[in-house]
């Protein structure tokens, strides 16, 4: 049996940080190492303890959820194969998404998330995939089509190495849906949607999902790539 995946849980508000502690004990595959009630204390907690996975809230008092992944980063802690960071707020999309993602986040997810798509967004980024919540892969997308919106003979190229049921995911990934979403739409199992998923991020070249997802609005859902 492999070992369980070890995670801190940085948030100010108690009940909140409690509140998730007890979701993801609940989970035979995570352990709970310890929680933190602000920046100082997640990054003290991070260099004792050096969970997989840190869940941050980005904004806390005295040091916030930035400064905090700024800090490990300085310290060497933050990234593969160390503590990997997985934000979680109430607060919107906005600058946090952005700066969060730069400053060496893993995954965003919202508070409204649900229990299942907090432990699945545990374990992806346990794995080393990004997590991102479809409200925030919509961010993203808006974000760089705002600067880019017509496809090149690069994407085109990269779409040419698909079946068309791998367009279909694809275009899916697009519109911000999760793999649940797209198997229910597509009426396939979810284990077929991970395959597909995972077969399409590696032909076109992708890293994340977040990027699969700019390529499809741009080069399949955008406004460009019908005819005309």
């Amino acid at each position: 049996m492999s070992e369980p995946i070890t995670v801190l849980v940085a948030d100010d508000e108690r009940i909140i940080r409690d509140g998730l502690a007890a979701i993801l004990a609940a989970q035979d595959d995570i352990t709970v190492t310890g929680t933190a009630g602000d920046g100082e204390e997640a990054v003290a907690a991070c260099v004792r303890l050096r969970p997989d996975v840190l869940i941050l809230d980005i904004r806390m008092p005295r040091r916030d959820g930035l400064w905090t992944l700024a800090e490990l980063n300085r310290l060497g802690l933050l990234g593969p194969g160390r503590t990997r960071a997985l934000v979680m707020t109430t607060f919107g999309l906005g600058e946090y998404v952005d700066r969060a993602l730069a400053a060496g986040a893993a995954g965003f997810l919202l508070k409204t998330s649900s229990h299942e798509e907090l432990t699945a967004a545990v374990r992806a980024t346990a794995a080393g995939h990004s997590a991102l919540s479809p409200a925030v892969t919509r961010r993203i997308i808006t974000s760089h089509l705002a600067t880019r919106r017509r496809p090149d003979h690069g994407d085109l190229a990269r779409l040419a190495e698909l079946t068309p049921r791998e367009r279909d995911v694809l275009r899916l990934v697009g519109e911000g849906l999760s793999n649940a979403e797209i198997a229910e739409r597509l009426t396939v199992s979810l284990h077929t949607v991970k395959t597909h998923v995972s077969r399409t991020l590696a032909k076109t070249g992708c890293q994340s999902r977040a990027q699969a997802a700019v390529l499809a609005r741009r080069a399949l859902n955008g406004p460009s790539s019908g005819a005309g």
